[in-house]
């Protein structure tokens, strides 16, 4: 590899090892092998390298539960189960990798909380966006993210990529909070009253008039 690929792969064990905000411009020289100047001769700041380090590190996740996925058919799935089937069986398997990728969530997480006073990384992650989304729906759909359109990325994609949000944060409180994807597609199945023991919505009390006193 160059210099510019052992930077970035400097860049991405510095964000698995320590995190975000505590890595330095001399931890990924340490890391990398080369040395503090080639920083800006390739990526012109030692934030531009790191923006980028954490998402090819995203990417990383996502390729490798593609390779999962397409390694065998995930464990009780039904090709005949519909999407909610597929949406159970796929999102365990995601479950799993969240485990292996952590110090990566967590890098992530330290990075969204930056956004506010770095217009630069907010841009970053807004840029990557649309793919993210389209590549989810590709994951948990079992097609290729290219044939995702465009509302069904707004919709289905946006509710992914919400789903992956929040297991980040309870994920980094405690994983035990984590729910299982049974659980969410019940939860799922709740809300649009389609699950046989969902809860019925509370009935408004019945109006109670007083008695009307009969005309003179």
């Amino acid at each position: 590899m160059g210099h510019r690929e052992d930077l970035l792969a400097g860049a991405k064990r510095c964000l698995e090892e320590k995190g975000w905000s505590r890595t330095t411009a001399r931890d990924i020289v340490a890391a990398s092998g080369a040395n503090l100047a080639s920083i800006g001769y390739h990526y012109g700041s030692k934030d531009a390298l790191m923006r980028e380090a954490l998402f090819a590190a995203m990417g990383d996740w996502a390729d490798d539960v593609q390779r999962s996925l397409e390694a065998d058919a995930p464990a009780g799935e039904d090709p005949d189960a519909g999407l909610r089937g597929r949406f159970e069986s796929r999102w365990t398997r995601v479950l799993e990798l969240f485990d292996k990728h952590q110090a990566m969530w967590r890098s992530q997480l330290e990075a969204i909380l930056q956004v506010q006073n770095d217009p630069e990384l907010r841009a970053a992650f807004a840029r990557a966006q649309p793919e993210g989304r389209q590549g989810l729906v590709g994951l948990i759909h079992g097609i290729d993210e290219r044939d995702v359109d465009e509302e069904t990325s707004r919709v289905m994609g946006s509710f992914y990529m919400t789903l992956v949000s929040g297991m980040i944060v309870q994920m980094a409180i405690d994983p035990d909070l984590m729910p299982s994807a049974h659980d969410l597609v019940e939860a799922m199945r709740r809300i649009v009253g389609d699950a046989p023991d969902a809860p019925d919505a509370p009935r408004a009390p019945e109006a109670h008039h007083a008695p009307v006193a009969p005309a003179d």
